[in-house]
């Protein structure tokens, strides 16, 4: 049957077809419970929530946070944050003249020059400079003043001057932290429902919710994570950072999340199949789940944000759309 199918043009494209109707009937998610709340009573709330929402669980389980740090799974999973914080060094990072006007205005200094000079280091390379632990280098980020000591280069792109010294990203570096502490970890999920009952924005806002557990819409898991802390078994009241459970922000990134988390195939995912029947080539998809910046409308914008909420079948259609743009 294979032999056939490949070399029946009227069968290829039909069996394209099949694989873009299943992937836009039925949605697909990467669901973890966060290690601070990695406890049996929220293991029971997660699947009652998810239950009572009408989606299934395709698998679960526990991934160690030596497993996490050893493969670098969470930098992955930060992408494009995660890169300029401890990937790449700052003379590999292209900065916009306007990032590089406002570096000039705010520490009158130019870019260039500092980077020539040695003096602008990523996060894990800031903290080896001096010499303080990451712990420490949250505790000295957390002191910057926006726009005094602190700018904003771009979208989960930041430049701070600690001690002396230019730091990129310094705020990962506890953001790592939450997810590398050893005997701890993550407990994930993947999950299916039926694409024409549950839209992806209300999976997000209505089943998971909000960043801030604190505002997010009442009955959600992070609500409820957030209101009822102490009879789940956490040890200290979520916040915007360790808000409980995080999910995949549409169906392309749980794509990304599945290949990362889980090591599955993007050709043998079947939105990853999907997609390369809408004729986004696989080198293309591969490229795509590093949030880079991507061309689209005339505009580079990072592909993550592009494709955000979207349901399967407007998911797929943009992604065919972005992959001629670009």
């Amino acid at each position: 049957m294979g032999v056939a199918v490949r070399g029946d043009p009227k069968l290829r494209s039909r069996v394209a077809e099949l694989e873009v109707e299943a992937a836009e009937q039925t949605s697909s998610a990467f669901v973890f419970i966060k290690p601070h709340a990695v406890t049996a009573e929220v293991k029971s709330l997660v699947r009652k929530q998810l239950a009572a929402n009408g989606i299934s669980v395709a698998s679960e389980g526990f991934i160690p946070a030596e497993r996490i740090d050893q493969e670098r799974l969470i930098d992955t999973h930060y992408g494009a944050i995660a890169a300029k914080a401890v990937k790449l060094k700052p003379a590999e990072l292209t900065v916009q003249p306007k990032a590089t006007d406002l570096f000039r205005k705010t520490f009158d200094v130019s870019w260039e020059d500092s980077i020539k000079q040695g003096m602008v280091f990523n996060a894990a390379d800031g903290c080896e400079k001096l010499g303080c632990s990451s712990d420490e280098m949250g505790q000295k980020w957390a002191t910057l003043k926006k726009d005094v000591t602190l700018i904003k280069f771009g979208g989960g792109f930041y430049c701070g001057k600690v001690d002396g010294i230019f730091v990129l990203n310094g705020f990962y570096m506890d953001m790592r932290k939450a997810f590398t502490q050893p005997g701890t970890g993550i407990y994930f999920y993947t999950v299916r429902w039926n694409a024409g009952a549950l839209s992806w924005q209300d999976f997000r806002c209505r089943v998971l919710g909000a960043t801030d557990p604190k505002s997010a819409a009442p009955g959600s898991l992070r609500n409820q994570v957030f209101g009822d802390w102490q009879a789940l078994g956490l040890k200290s009241v979520p916040n915007t950072g360790d808000n409980g459970v995080h999910a995949s922000a549409s169906p392309f990134e749980a794509l990304a999340e599945r290949a990362n988390w889980l090591g599955q195939g993007l050709a043998g995912d079947r939105f990853g199949r999907a997609m390369l029947a809408k004729g986004v080539p696989l080198k293309m998809v591969r490229a795509w789940t590093d949030d880079p910046a991507v061309l689209f409308e005339g505009q580079r914008q990072s592909v993550f944000d592009l494709l955000e909420d979207l349901d399967a079948a407007d998911c797929l259609e943009k992604c065919r759309l972005i992959s001629m743009e670009n």
